[in-house]
């Protein structure tokens, strides 16, 4: 990257109102905010500092990544039109009082504020609901942007998500059905934790409404960037450019398998092969459990069906114990 601007510190991330951000290596401050006032919100700072990256770019080829932050923990939004849409709309449970989370209700300005938590939210449904409309706003002004520029018919625009649906700060995923069909949330390695929506835009290059079935993952950006600039990387790498099912064309690479672990909530882990998927969790004690799913006519994985499919769960088993290369610094030790 030749610019930087935005959050450092993923702590600092979950805060909507920070004291400042960075541009680069120098500390950019957030007009009106001190930790206790909330006047500026962050987010709509980055998304104009996007904008001006994108005017000041249009000549010349570029590379714009937009982490948006919204919706997440925190749930808070100003007070304005995108709050109005929602106000009265639902049933609200007022999120904030300490009910065994440490961070919950460390609002701004309080005597035990910590960075590392979420300000209480009395309508969290309402206000999550805002967030995620302000976030189709501000996606549509990009998309707006580069059609007013001149550049839409060249640019690859890509709209993906990291994880699953949370559940911190007062969100609520089962209300809002954010998972649709599938099963968990973030930190999750069911299909709801870790399989996102991934949508790409090339006029002229991507058929309109088509789809792919091809599943990829985040390390597989890098080689389909280096296959669309015509770029050797310098080093081997786990991904596989997925340039030919964006395309639409034959010869699309596929990966043996899938491989995931989790290392918190007495550590979890998930192997993917083909439709074939082994999930494992409390991996990092006896009780451990080991979980078969056919995600070709049970995405939801409501079926375990490892017992009827012992020497598959054998073979993935196998797959698995050697699926990761041992670190001194990511120490993991599953039990099998």
């Amino acid at each position: 990257f030749d610019e930087f601007f935005g959050y450092l510190c993923q702590r600092f991330a979950h805060r909507y109102y920070p004291e400042y951000l960075w541009q680069n290596d120098q500390k950019y401050p957030v007009e009106g905010n001190d930790w206790t006032n909330k006047v500026t919100y962050a987010p709509d700072v980055i998304h104009e500092k996007s904008l001006e990256f994108i005017r000041e770019n249009k000549d010349k080829p570029f590379f714009l990544y937009i982490p948006f932050v919204a919706p997440h923990a925190e749930i808070i939004a100003p007070e304005d039109e995108f709050l109005e849409m929602y106000e009265g709309q639902f049933e609200e449970t007022p999120w904030g009082k300490k009910t065994g989370n440490v961070y919950a209700g460390n609002d701004y300005g309080a005597d035990n504020f910590d960075v590392a938590g979420y300000a209480p939210q009395p309508i969290p449904r309402t206000v999550f609901a805002a967030m995620v409309s302000r976030l189709d706003a501000q996606v549509g002004e990009v998309m707006d942007l580069i059609k007013e520029l001149g550049i839409d018919d060249n640019t690859l625009v890509i709209f993906t998500s990291d994880n699953g649906p949370h559940q911190e700060g007062g969100a609520d995923p089962d209300f809002f059905n954010s998972n649709g069909p599938l099963k968990g949330y973030k930190r999750d390695l069911y299909e709801g934790g870790i399989r996102v929506p991934m949508i790409a835009r090339w006029p002229g290059k991507i058929a309109e409404g088509s789809a792919s079935q091809h599943p990829s993952v985040f390390y597989d950006m890098m080689p389909t960037l280096a296959d669309l600039t015509q770029t050797t990387l310098s080093e081997p790498i786990d991904g596989v450019s997925f340039l030919p099912s964006l395309m639409g064309q034959d010869g699309q690479q596929s990966h043996d398998y899938l491989y995931w672990e989790f290392h918190e909530r007495d550590g979890r882990q998930a192997l993917r092969q083909a439709d074939w998927k082994l999930v494992r969790y409390n991996v990092l004690t006896e009780d451990f459990t080991t979980e078969l799913y056919n995600l070709s006519n049970d995405v939801g994985e409501e079926n375990n069906v490892a017992d009827a499919h012992p020497e598959k769960v054998e073979e993935l088993l196998g797959l698995m114990k050697n699926a990761r290369t041992p670190s001194e610094i990511f120490k993991f030790e599953p039990r099998f």
